[in-house]
């Protein structure tokens, strides 16, 4: 099989970079072994919220610049904070082209409220979640939190404990209907995707709207955890029609119903432009010529190559095995690329749990232009994008997302000015 671009690995990076070079004329292919870290979003996709040094950032563009010298290994130093605002501008529409309505600005963080209440700066959030403008500064004072009976994945004490520091009143309610105790009969399918499926039905959508009037005509607000719809993308949108009352989402505990939708909403985008997505299968091998990789071979596919003038590792990192840690190493298993870690195993974690942990930055080396380094000489036509990435702390610094998004265009830009010299 012959393409201009395969990319290894189907999550935001790998989507987004696929995207944009089949919106400009190329024929790819994207090999996914199967669920993204997408599956585990919280609704919002981060920047830059901290800096290496602990100091929070408000405006990401100008964090970047501070960046660049204190951690000049970090992808968005490689990238350079002037490309990065460029990108960090042009990565709202390609989500909305998609359709994942998302809120946000690059040059100001705002606050989206996480599944336990508290608030975390983030930069964009999908339309339709609960965020503040300003720590602080919930957009009501009396609220109602609606959850589904029976459903644990979701907690509205823990909410009210955080929203009642703001001094706002919080009234709980449950809500039951004939499908949800359908689910309701084996307690270990009440998750979200199973919940969020009976929404997806008008009926049900019509009957929610009609407990919401009855049950909290008189707050300002409800809350609902983010389980109204799964496979249908207006869900939210016809629930908050059918109400007077203003609704608003907070995520609950993965699998999460706004990452699935995002993944099948970039999905849709990069097969509609003529991109093949090989769901379920990994590539195992690869073959190069004169400093080039000229091919790969996949489980599903066996002795029949995927080849391709460009390829793009966007295998992630531990989490999905785009990095593997052996006793005294990191390596990264289809090219053999070069990875940067720490020698001294016992300096790659810390004993306490939320310590800023040195395997988090461990990953592929690549020079300015995101070209994986092998043996320490750049690879002509193979390039990495996303969380395999090394040299940055994607949770404590919060710029997972943004890496993914800003390196995959970077990446697809370079892919296209190579083609077009």
């Amino acid at each position: 099989m012959r393409f201009d671009t395969v990319i290894i690995g189907g999550g935001l990076a790998g989507m987004v970079c696929g995207i944009r070079l089949a919106e400009a004329g190329q024929r790819c292919a994207i090999v996914s072994q199967g669920q993204s870290a997408l599956h585990f979003s919280s609704g919002s996709f981060d920047l830059l919220s901290k800096l290496p040094d602990g100091e929070a950032v408000a405006d990401p563009i100008a964090g970047m610049a501070a960046l660049e010298k204190m951690a000049p290994e970090h992808p968005y130093a490689l990238i350079g904070a002037e490309a990065c605002e460029s990108y960090a501008r042009q990565a709202p529409l390609i989500l909305q082209e998609t359709g994942i309505s998302v809120v946000g600005d690059c040059r100001k963080n705002h606050y989206r409220v996480t599944p336990m209440g508290k608030e975390k700066a983030t930069w964009l959030t999908i339309d339709g979640y609960l965020t503040a403008e300003d720590s602080g500064q919930l957009p009501f004072k009396k609220v109602c939190i609606l959850n589904v009976e029976g459903f644990l994945d979701f907690y509205p004490e823990f909410i009210a404990e955080e929203f009642r520091k703001q001094e706002v009143v919080c009234h709980f309610a449950t809500i039951n209907l004939p499908d949800l105790e359908h689910i309701r009969k084996n307690p270990s399918e009440m998750r979200s995707a199973n919940i969020a499926r009976v929404f997806d039905h008008e009926d049900n959508l019509a009957a929610l709207a009609a407990k919401i009037h009855a049950l909290a005509a008189d707050h300002e607000a409800v809350i609902l955890p983010a389980v109204i719809g799964i496979n249908r993308s207006d869900a939210f949108e016809v629930l908050k029609s059918s109400v007077t009352i203003p609704l608003y989402l907070l995520p609950t505990l993965p699998p999460s119903i706004p990452g699935i939708k995002a993944q099948q909403a970039l999905q849709r985008r990069f097969r509609s432009l003529g991109g093949e997505y090989f769901l379920g299968d990994t590539v195992l091998t690869a073959e190069s010529e004169e400093g080039r990789v000229k091919e790969v071979f996949t489980v599903n596919h066996g002795d029949e190559p995927f080849r391709a003038d460009h390829f793009v590792l966007a295998t992630g990192s531990f989490f999905s095995k785009g990095l593997i840690a052996t006793p005294d190493s990191i390596r990264e298993p289809v090219f053999g690329a070069d990875t940067l870690f720490n020698p001294s195993r016992a300096d790659w974690y810390t004993l306490h749990f939320f310590d800023r942990q040195n395997y988090q930055a461990f990953g592929v080396k690549t020079d300015r232009r995101l070209r994986v380094l092998r043996g320490g000489s750049a690879v002509d036509n193979l390039y990495c994008a996303g969380a395999g990435l090394a040299g940055f702390h994607p949770i404590q610094d919060g710029c997972g997302a943004g890496v993914s998004l800003l390196s995959a265009l970077y990446v697809a830009d370079q892919i296209l000015k190579e083609k077009r010299s």
